[in-house]
This record gives structure tokens, sequence and C-alpha cells, in this order.
């Protein structure tokens, strides 16, 4: 919205593969935003954000079965919130915008959620529940999910760069995240 998609992409990329650290690349992400109005906030959730496809069905299967969902991303809770809502988790933890007088500061308020806050936020909410490890699937795509994916039982790649590839149990690369399901005969 501010004329830097390109740049804000190329970051974002270089952390998904690994070739950057992610807090480095919030930090210079969310830089990126200082002076942004807040109110576009809402016009990225309700015109340019799109669930990634089996999203819906997934979360309904989940719930149908009785099984606990956490949404914990390294994006903002302005949009994990609504996510949250929308579809139903249990659970959501994301890096919380900071705004003053309506606008965006440029800087993150609190804990940055990286990868190791995903893990531990991910064996939180498991302990919390009386779960074992091997209980606990995990879904991710890029490499601040690496230590999700090992706190888990369980760990899915889907449409993931080559670095959790790596580590995942399975990987999802032709079908939605409700290929999931599939996989446990949901």
């Amino acid at each position: 919205m501010q004329g830097l998609k390109r740049e804000v992409a190329a970051i974002t990329e270089a952390a998904m593969q690994g070739e950057i650290d992610f807090r480095e690349s919030l930090t210079r992400r969310v830089a990126l935003l200082a002076g942004l109005p807040e109110s576009a906030l809402a016009e990225v959730f309700d015109h340019r954000l799109q669930l990634n496809p089996g999203a819906e069905r997934l979360l309904q299967g989940l719930q149908r079965a009785g099984i606990r969902t956490m949404l914990v991303s390294g994006g903002f809770t302005y949009f994990t919130e609504r996510l949250k809502a929308r579809l139903g988790f249990d659970h959501a933890y994301a890096n919380q915008l900071e705004v003053v007088e309506g606008k965006l500061t440029g800087k993150v308020v609190g804990e940055i959620v990286d990868g190791e806050a995903k893990a531990a936020k991910l064996e939180h909410v498991r302990d919390a529940l009386g779960l074992r490890p091997e209980q606990v699937i995990a879904a991710g795509d890029g490499a601040n999910d690496i230590p999700m994916l090992r706190a888990a039982g369980f760990g899915v790649a889907f449409h993931a760069k080559p670095v959790l590839r790596d580590v995942a149990h399975c990987c999802l690369d032709h079908t939605g995240l409700d290929g999931i399901l599939d996989i446990f005969g949901g």
C-alpha cells in the first residue's frame, strides 16, 4: 500500500528461505510501515488477504473431531485475531504492531513471534492441554517454522521452502490445507 511490495517481498522471501534471521526480517519489514494509517490494516484484511485453499474445510474438520487448534504466526495480531474469530481457532498468537494516534510507528510491541517463540507457544498450549508431543500436529511453510515442527509429534510442510521440507514428516505440495485431514482419514 505504500509502494513497497517488492522490497517487503524480497525481505520476506530471504527470511523464509533461512537466508536472514526472522527477527531482522520482521524489524526491517515493520519499519517500512511507519506512518501508515491503522485503517490500512482493515483494507488489507478486507480486500487483499486470501485464505490458503482448504483452510476453512480443515478447521471445520478439526472442530468436528474435537481437536483443539492454534494459529501461531510471525505476522500480526490484527490479522490473526480476525482469522481466529472467522475460522474458529481456539488460540492465536502473533506480533503486535505499535500504533500511536492512528498510525503505525514501524515498531512491534512486546515479544517478537519468531521460530523459537512459535515452538514455545506450541509447547505451552500442548502442556496446558496435557498432551504429549506425539499428539500434536504442526504445519508451516518457512524456515521460522522449523522449531515448531520439531516440537510437534508430526510436522507438515505446506507448499514450503526446501529448508522446512527437510525437517517435516510430510509435504503437501499439490493440495490445500485440508489435505491434512486426508493424511489422517478425516
